[in-house]
């Protein structure tokens, strides 16, 4: 209590209105809502301090002429009233002094939702609760108020309802219009209203989005690219002499394999792997000519997707006055945690103003304790995916003693369920397993080692956190399939003296490949990670609370507050599902905190 009375009476100090709304009249009548305004002149006075730009003369810049058959486009077409919900101005940083210059025509309005919304996030970020005169520095922002309980949440409020017009007619309608025009189901073939995102959610949701849609644009090609390809390879079936041949009775069947184990398992035919052959041709395009036309294109289809994403990208940052963004997030976004936590002051040259700043032993120091952080997991990743490469070759020993007989169990099971499968099949399920595990700890490791670097910038956070991610995740997704890929069969030597996992008396002899080859595997493999974790996502999305409920039984805010948390990390996560799902690099940039409401 006394946190929140100090946290709040500076609050009202640095200009911000709040009312209380008392817990008699909330839904649980257990939780109160503390509701934030930040009036025109604290909205003025920190997008000063942020060099926020604003609107100061209609461009007078003339538009593209119309394209010659417009008129086909017309069905994937949105509103002009939402695909451009304002005119295009030219734009300059805001001076408060100054603001007769700009094109305020109504001070409420002036500012955007996402603009307002980092403005008052820029304030409880840096917001002390503790009272005058105490030096107590490390007691400052609403992330800590949060991680002590002081509050339990803190959040954007939205403007009016999203599933129906506002019965007030002067409630902005942005996100009535977004939902009814771009997030419903039955919308998936119209053009995305980016302006409006932009105007509603901020810059950084819109490229998030921007690139969402021109990647899923791209990705139509590719599609049907390899669908002609797979049938070309389908109406090519009596090509495939070598699969026939295995799969036949008289010749595959004829032909006595080496047994799979040392012991306990028996000879088998070489017709047991028709169903790895045939999955291995139809993987491959079915034919030598389609796979290499495929690669040829998917070649070209990759250059110019990075080409045209880089020209589409130019094109936004012009647009939405984004050129020299970064370049001032570093000059002017200086993390709080980093003023906080550094107490040594320098003159800066260029703005020629002190301040903080981590000196080089301090910061080699925590360096090296992250890096040995990040090595530590990556080799318990190793350790334990040489665990799973032990079970493979012990279970895989045991389901080959199975079948006992080569010729009845083999056409009875074996051209379904072979020892290979399944291995492969119970050895996914627990490497996945332990992916989500292991992922699950470093999240909370990664972000606490890089907290504890003091990033200066939220640019930087990000860049270093993204780095850690990605070294991570990238080792714990795919070290298992580089396994089965490069790996697997290289080392098996020959009958008689075969190689062995940790020498000949652990009598685990290192795994061969299918005579079909690894592929099958190595498919099943991505299958259940790739698919797992999808699933995975969707359920956790699917249990989250995030639909609206009955107006009558809600407020405004208790409405806002089911809703999913715009976490710490932000869009973070969906950066990386499409950088580790579909092998695309990705540029993040730094990310707006939303929080406008406290519980």
């Amino acid at each position: 209590q006394e946190r929140r009375r100090e946290f709040e009476a500076n609050l009202e100090k640095a200009g911000l209105e709040l009312e209380t709304e008392d817990k008699t009249d909330s839904k649980d009548q257990k939780s109160y809502f503390l509701k934030i305004h930040a009036p025109w002149d604290v909205l003025a006075t920190y997008a000063d301090v942020l060099k926020i730009k604003v609107p100061f003369k209609v461009s007078d810049i003339p538009h593209g002429r119309d394209i010659p058959w417009e008129w086909l486009s017309h069905p994937f077409r949105l509103p002009e009233h939402v695909m451009h919900p304002q005119s295009d101005y030219f734009t300059y940083h805001f001076d408060k002094t100054k603001t007769d210059f700009y094109l305020i025509n109504d001070k409420e309005t002036f500012f955007p939702p996402s603009t307002r919304n980092r403005i008052v996030f820029y304030i409880l970020a840096r917001c002390p609760y503790y009272k005058e005169g105490r030096k107590e520095k490390d007691k400052t922002g609403i992330k800590r108020l949060l991680s002590n309980g002081t509050y339990t949440a803190a959040f954007p409020l939205h403007d009016c309802r999203y599933w129906k017009r506002a019965r007030n007619a002067e409630c902005e309608s942005e996100r009535y219009n977004l939902y009814k025009h771009w997030a419903r189901f039955l919308c998936f073939y119209k053009e995305q209203p980016l302006n409006l995102i932009r105007k509603y959610y901020g810059e950084k949701i819109g490229i998030y989005f921007a690139w969402l849609g021109f990647y899923t644009e791209m990705l139509f090609f590719a599609a049907v690219m390899g669908l002609i390809c797979f049938v070309y390879g389908v109406l090519s079936y009596d090509d495939n002499i070598s699969s026939k041949e295995i799969c036949d009775a008289e010749i595959g069947g004829s032909i006595l394999m080496c047994p799979l184990c040392d012991k306990k398992c028996t000879f088998w035919t070489l017709n047991s792997t028709c169903l790895s052959s045939w999955v291995k041709y139809f993987h491959l395009m079915c034919s030598f000519k389609g796979t290499v036309f495929f690669a040829i294109f998917m070649g070209i289809w990759v250059t110019l997707f990075l080409e045209l994403w880089k020209r589409r990208q130019a094109r936004l940052e012009y647009e939405w006055d984004l050129v020299d963004f970064e370049e001032e997030q570093q000059q002017l976004q200086i993390r709080p945690e980093f003023e906080i936590k550094c107490t040594n002051r320098r003159l800066n040259k260029i703005t020629q103003e002190m301040e903080p700043y981590l000196p080089i032993t301090t910061k080699c120091a925590r360096y090296c304790l992250s890096a040995a952080t990040v090595i530590f997991w990556i080799s318990l990743i190793i350790a334990c995916i040489i665990g799973v490469i032990a079970y493979r070759l012990a279970v895989y020993a045991s389901f080959a003693s199975v079948i006992k007989d080569p010729v009845r169990k083999i056409q009875l099971v074996g051209r379904f369920i072979t020892p290979q499968l399944a291995t492969s099949v119970t050895a996914s399920c627990i490497n996945f397993v332990t992916i989500m595990v292991l992922n699950f700890f470093y999240e909370r490791v990664a972000i606490w080692i890089t907290d504890m670097e003091i990033p200066k910038t939220h640019l930087e956070y990000e860049n270093r956190l993204t780095t850690k991610m990605f070294m991570f995740q990238f080792v714990n997704y795919y070290s298992s399939c580089f396994y089965v890929a490069f790996f697997k069969g290289k080392f098996v030597n020959y009958p008689g003296d075969y190689s062995y996992m940790f020498g000949k008396w652990t009598n685990l002899r290192n795994e061969e490949c299918d005579p079909g080859g690894c592929l099958i595997e190595l498919s099943t493999q991505l299958v259940i990670i790739m698919a797992g974790k999808q699933l995975w996502g969707n359920i956790q999305e699917a249990l989250l609370p995030g639909r609206h409920h009955p107006e009558n039984h809600y407020s405004r805010w208790e409405q806002d507050h089911v809703l999913q948390n715009f976490s710490q990390l932000g869009l973070f996560y969906e950066y990386l599902e499409m950088g580790f799902h579909h092998g695309v690099h990705l540029r993040h940039d730094p990310p707006y905190g939303l929080p406008v409401c406290l519980q």
